[in-house]
Formats: structure tokens, C-alpha cells, sequence
């Protein structure tokens, strides 16, 4: 739910792009086996997320002036992708204390490489949503946009060069935990598309602008679901007798997913906040009307988490069920570990 604030008018509502894109400084630098990673460390140890010395103050201020209006960020969060997970975080230990260590090195690796597309966040032009809205969105999240914000996102994820961003910290977990090329390179599977796929839901907008709500909502409930991962891989690397040889190491490795964890913090309260401030205006259709931004909103969002929530999860179970039969069976004693699996579920 969203964070009440009283709406201080000083606040300033426009910033430059040069003033979203600064770090905090006289920070200790982030590094990682010697090799420097983005963000840093304040004087007492803490960590702070790069990008963020107006970014956050100015999200603050959006926020409070969106609930000065009437309106409220998006009134949703990870939870509502509680449910199915395959394997579970018992159900991964299992198979790490087997030695079938190749599944919880590709979930690291896989969602490393998809950190990384996040990256076109920060190279695609995306269109304005001004001319498309009755109202004045200048003082608004949404009218910086192009401003700082889809890029910074797209930098945290994806990084810049001799930086490490979410990306290359995935990728140092995962080795820090098992050592580097402990098992094969992996890709990410195929996603699984809703089978309304192509289907326009507003077609009152612009293709391209309904394309820009519509990522923005695919964005939270990816930010959701990696929510739900950090949780489960910090679990794991944390678990005692599991990575014996290299415990300190997993140790390390489950805080470097806690600093993820805290940039990602900003991207969800950001992707809530836009998704407040358009439901809270007016658009202009295509046909020369207009229609509340709340309609569209609720109506796109609806579909994407039952998808989200309902049938994605049973889909993407049976994918993986069949993998992890397949790899545990190949093992001398399978027969015996399927068995402890299924009753960890």
C-alpha cells in the first residue's frame, strides 16, 4: 500500500536528466572479487543503490503529490504471485545435497542473463505520453520517462561499461557459491506468451502507447516475481549445511543478492507510482474522446495477473517438472531422490 506522506509544495516536481542519473558520493566503491560493481557503501556500512541521491527524493515527492490529488500508487505487490514455485526451496536442497547442483546454477545464471536484457531500458526512445493525456503530466513521474528514469532503470539492470550492475552480480553470486564453471552455460528457456498474445485490450490508445502501459504492467509483475526469487535463492545460499566448503562464500554471495534486492526496491515503488499517476488521468482516444486512465489500467492489469497468478505458474511447473524428472533420474540413486523431492514439495 502506498507510503502517506504529507505533500510538501518546496518539493521540486521536474528534474533534469543529469540530476535523476546522480550517485550519492564520498561512497566506499562495491566491489566483488576485485571487480567493481555498481553502487556503494555509506560510512556505516550500509549499501547504496546507484543512481539514487534525487532519484528517490523525487519519486518521494511524485508520490505525495499523486496522494495530494486523490490518487495512490498501484495497490499491489508481490504477494500476489504467491503460489506454485518448482522446485521449492526445500525441494532445492534436496537436490543440492545430492550433488544436483546444475538447477539452482542455471535459476543464478538465467536470471543474471535476463537482468541483462533489462538493459534496453536504457537504449529504446520510448514515445511521450504527454499528447496523449488531458492533463499536464510535466510535474509528474510519467513525464520523465524519457527524462532519466526508463534509463536508470535499464543501467541497474544491465550496467555500463567496466561496471557491474544486476547483471554481472548474479553471475559473481553464483560463482562465489559453486566456483566458477561448476556446470554448463544455460540460456534462458522460451517465455510462455498469454494466449492473448497479439489481442489489442485498449484499443482506444495508440498501439504504441498501449504497448508503453502494457510494459510498464509486465514490468511490475516481473519485479514481483523476482521478489519472490530473492527471497528463495538468499534461503538457500544461507542454508548451513549446504556450499560446506564454501560457506563463506555463499554467505557472500546471499548478501550481494540483498544489495539486488534493495535496488529492486526503487524499481517496484517506481513502476507502482507511474501506474498510479495513469490511472489518475484523463486519455485522449484515437476516435477524439477521451477515457479515465483508471479504466485502462484496471482492465489490462486484471488479465495479467490472473495470467500471472492462475495459469502461468501451471504451465511453467510442468515445464520444469519434466526437466528436473529427467535430471534426477540420471543420477545412481534417482529413484530415491524423486521420491525425497516429491515429499519436500
Amino acid at each position: 500500500m502506498p507510503t502517506m506522506r504529507a505533500y510538501d509544495p518546496t518539493m521540486s516536481l521536474v528534474y533534469s536528466e543529469a540530476e535523476l542519473m546522480l550517485d550519492h558520493p564520498d561512497l566506499s566503491p562495491h566491489l566483488v572479487a576485485g571487480v567493481p560493481m555498481h553502487g556503494g557503501f555509506r560510512t556505516d556500512g550500509s549499501y547504496q543503490p546507484p543512481r539514487a541521491l534525487v532519484r528517490e527524493a523525487a519519486l518521494g515527492a511524485w508520490e505525495a503529490a499523486l496522494i495530494e490529488r486523490g490518487g495512490s500508487p498501484l495497490a499491489a505487490d508481490a504477494s500476489l504471485l504467491g503460489g506454485l514455485r518448482l522446485p521449492s526451496v526445500e525441494q532445492s536442497r534436496v537436490l543440492l545435497r545430492h550433488g544436483l547442483g546444475e538447477t539452482f546454477w542455471n535459476t543464478l545464471t538465467i536470471t543474471g542473463k535476463i537482468e541483462a536484457k533489462g538493459r534496453l531500458l536504457a537504449e529504446m526512445e520510448f514515445p511521450s505520453l504527454q499528447p496523449h493525456i488531458v492533463d499536464d503530466i510535466s510535474e509528474m513521474a510519467i513525464g520523465h520517462l524519457n527524462k532519466g528514469l526508463l534509463k536508470a532503470h535499464g543501467l541497474d539492470e544491465g550496467g555500463e561499461a567496466g561496471v557491474g550492475a544486476h547483471d554481472a552480480m548474479w553471475f559473481a553470486a553464483r560463482d562465489l557459491a559453486f566456483g566458477a564453471g561448476a556446470y554448463p552455460d544455460v540460456e534462458p528457456p522460451e517465455n510462455i506468451a498469454r494466449p492473448e498474445a497479439g489481442h489489442r485490450f485498449m484499443s482506444e490508445l495508440p498501439i504504441g502507447i498501449e504497448g508503453m502501459l502494457s510494459l510498464l504492467m509486465n514490468l511490475l509483475v516481473i519485479e514481483f516475481r523476482a521478489e519472490i526469487g530473492f527471497e528463495a535463492t538468499q534461503a538457500i545460499l544461507r542454508t548451513p549445511d549446504l556450499f560446506v566448503d564454501r560457506r563463506a562464500e555463499a554467505e557472500e554471495a546471499a548478501e550481494i543478492v540483498d544489495r539486488i534486492r534493495v535496488d529492486e526496491d526503487i524499481h517496484v515503488s517506481s513502476l507502482r507510482l507511474y501506474l498510479g499517476e495513469c490511472a489518475a488521468v484523463t486519455f485522449r482516444t484515437v476516435d477524439g474522446g477521451t477515457v479515465p486512465g483508471s479504466e485502462l489500467i484496471d482492465r489490462f492489469w486484471g488479465g495479467l495477473v490472473r495470467w500471472a497468478t492462475v495459469d502461468q505458474p501451471v504451465l511453467a511447473a510442468a515445464q520444469q517438472r519434466e526437466v528436473l524428472h529427467q535430471r534426477v533420474m540420471a543420477h545412481p540413486d534417482g529413484a530415491a531422490i524423486w521420491a525425497e523431492f516429491e515429499a519436500a514439495a
